[in-house]
């Protein structure tokens, strides 16, 4: 059976994403229009919402888009995995504007089903990297008594508490001054 229709456009969803993005950044979730973000993309609404049928799946696109670029692939050095983790989220949150984090922020609260999405997505890195953790309290890196998630909520949510609330830099001396001060001391 030959498919009907044209087929897809492969840099339609890349160009799409990074229209919403632009768009974010330019307006914010509120403000964000699909028929401006079509327009800037150069394609037909209706394209945008047969892939993403409401505003918060374009927004949860262009989050899991975020999160992706940074992996996570553990090598069995738990403070090298952890710094690595770390340093990337950084990294590609110093390369996003700090309003476009906070409105991406305000969008999970506000609005359900980006909520939802991101909770999700965060719920399956969330259980990798505390993997991580449970391999550095076997290792003797960590204490046993620490709990796997609120040590990745201490390393990850310091970094957006620093770049929401405080303004500081996010550099690779704060990366490590953060491990550090989570798994302890490196042993020479």
């Amino acid at each position: 059976m030959v498919p009907r229709g044209r087929p897809r456009d492969a840099g339609v969803e890349g160009r799409v994403l990074d229209a919403a993005m632009a768009e974010m950044r330019a307006r914010g979730y509120d403000a964000m229009s699909v028929d401006r973000v079509a327009e800037r993309a150069g394609v037909a609404k209706t394209t945008i919402y047969r892939r993403w049928p409401s505003k918060a799946e374009l927004v949860m696109a262009m989050i899991t888009e975020l999160t992706s670029a940074v992996p996570f692939d553990p090598t069995g050095d738990p403070r090298g995995d952890l710094t690595d983790f770390v340093a990337g989220i950084a990294a590609a949150l110093d390369a996003i504007p700090t309003t476009l984090i906070a409105d991406l922020v305000a969008a999970a609260a506000r609005e359900p089903r980006v909520g939802n999405g991101v909770r999700a997505l965060w719920a399956e890195r969330h259980a990798v990297v505390a993997t991580a953790i449970t391999r550095a309290q076997a290792d003797g890196i960590m204490p046993a008594h620490a709990d796997p998630r609120v040590v990745v909520d201490q390393l990850v949510g310091a970094l957006y508490y620093r770049l929401l609330i405080t303004g500081e830099p996010i550099d690779p001396a704060y990366v490590r001054a953060l491990v550090n001060s989570t798994l302890g001391p490196e042993q020479s």
